[in-house]
């Protein structure tokens, strides 16, 4: 059976893009993305799920009166999606996991973590901290959730390098670029069997002979 995951997000859905792509492609195998969730209806990629016949979700996170409501409404939708893989994809809620996806969602994060990361570090804000920083390096993140932000456990990492005459615009699509590449692999190696959380470390179990 397929890996059935669920992709959340709150914008655009290049990330959803990409994923379908790659599914469609046969460069991500045994996966098959069952459901969108956004928490904005006016999100864009809720019509690319429609336009690729995936039953997409809003659950509008302005209706809510707090958090905890929020992730109310937002379980009862996973709970009839039944998706054994939480994919969040510039989804800007935080999500309770609740036991139920423990080890079962994932994040990914346009810089390297510990850096750059917690709270209000999202989008353009983290190129442009990484720049007015001035470091030499930055990244990308695959990581599984936990109950803070961008403070679970690893997957993977990739540098980028920052250029001298780099702008927020310019990082960021090659930051993106490495995006692509890192959030499929990780998905591929959960759908595979091959991760397992140890601690704050994930290990990357070899291939079967």
């Amino acid at each position: 059976m397929p890996l059935r995951i669920a992709v959340l997000l709150s914008g655009s859905g290049t990330t959803l893009q990409n994923l379908i792509d790659r599914i469609e492609k046969g460069q991500l195998g045994g996966v098959e993305v069952t459901a969108v969730v956004s928490s904005k209806p006016s999100a864009f990629g809720l019509e690319r799920a429609r336009r690729h016949g995936i039953p997409g979700h809003a659950v509008d996170r302005r209706a809510y009166r707090d958090a905890h409501a929020f992730n109310n409404a937002l379980h009862r939708v996973l709970e009839g999606c039944n998706p054994d893989l939480l994919v969040l994809a510039g989804f800007l809620s935080m999500l309770e996991l609740r036991e139920r996806y423990v080890g079962r969602a994932m994040n990914i994060h346009p810089a390297l973590i510990p850096a750059f990361s917690g709270k209000g570090f999202y989008g353009e804000r983290v190129h442009k901290a990484v720049l007015d920083y001035g470091v030499r390096l930055t990244g990308v993140t695959v990581h599984f959730l936990d109950e803070e932000y961008d403070t679970g456990p690893i997957i993977l990492q990739e540098t980028v390098p920052v250029l001298d005459d780099d702008t927020p615009e310019t990082l960021a699509r090659r930051v993106q670029e490495k995006e692509r590449e890192l959030f499929p692999r990780a998905i591929q190696l959960f759908a595979d069997g091959r991760l397992r959380i140890e601690g704050r470390r994930v290990r990357i179990l070899p291939t079967e002979p």
